[in-house]
């Protein structure tokens, strides 16, 4: 999932972030609010994780005003604070989970797995759009009883279309879902990627569902007697 994680220590930023990349996640790390909010009007997220003790905003306003903006992504909201009132405000500002410093990274990883599974596409660790089914544990591709190990990028790829079924994706909108904030790919990085996935997708004879629309960017379509 592409994740906005915003936590103003360095000495807890770096660690999360380190571990929520090796698990395949497309991670945008940052220290303030103020840098969150520009991302969150430029990058639409599949999950928030803020720090509730941010500089001039808090994590609960800064999750406030997301969901004010009509946004839906699920927050899960870090703090040392753990009375039941602290998990009320945290909660009533909109957060939909709530994590206590410090962080045990196996809890951590696993509650957002579970915020993960929201997605109507999601079936336990499975992404699925008729008969094709992303493994995102494994990183497989399967499909009438044919698995294909995808990399991690063909499976953030193919992820991002899954969650995404039948939408017009710009190149521009999955870059910004594939690389971080602050990298820049190279100009052809979009189109290199997507016909890798296609080229992995032969094996299970689902390359066709990756639809190029001209002179804007993709779509996954899968026809109809894929069903």
């Amino acid at each position: 999932m592409r994740l906005l994680l915003v936590e103003d220590d360095p000495a807890q930023l770096d660690p999360l972030h380190l571990v929520l990349s090796e698990v395949g996640h497309v991670v945008d790390a940052v220290t303030d609010a103020e840098t969150a909010q520009w991302l969150i009007e430029q990058k639409d997220y599949d999950l928030l994780i803020l720090d509730w003790m941010l500089p001039k905003i808090s994590g609960v306003s800064l999750c406030h005003q997301y969901r004010s903006a009509g946004k839906t992504a699920p927050v899960l909201m870090l703090t040392a604070k753990d009375t039941t009132i602290d998990k009320v405000t945290a909660l009533d500002a909109g957060a939909d989970d709530y994590l206590v410093k410090p962080v045990d990274v196996v809890e951590l990883l696993a509650r957002v797995r579970a915020l993960g599974r929201r997605s109507p596409q999601w079936i336990g660790d499975t992404l699925s759009i008729a008969n094709l089914h992303l493994h995102l544990t494994t990183l497989k591709v399967e499909r009438q009883q044919t698995q294909v190990q995808l990399s991690g990028r063909e499976s953030q790829l193919l992820e991002y279309f899954l969650r995404r079924p039948y939408q017009v994706l710009t190149r521009e909108q999955i870059e910004l879902a594939l690389w971080e904030w602050g990298t820049e790919p190279e100009s052809n990085a979009v189109a290199s990627q997507v016909r890798r996935l296609r080229q992995r997708l032969q094996a299970v004879e689902a390359s066709d569902w990756i639809e190029t629309i001209y002179g804007v960017g993709y779509r996954l379509s899968p026809p109809p007697q894929s069903a």
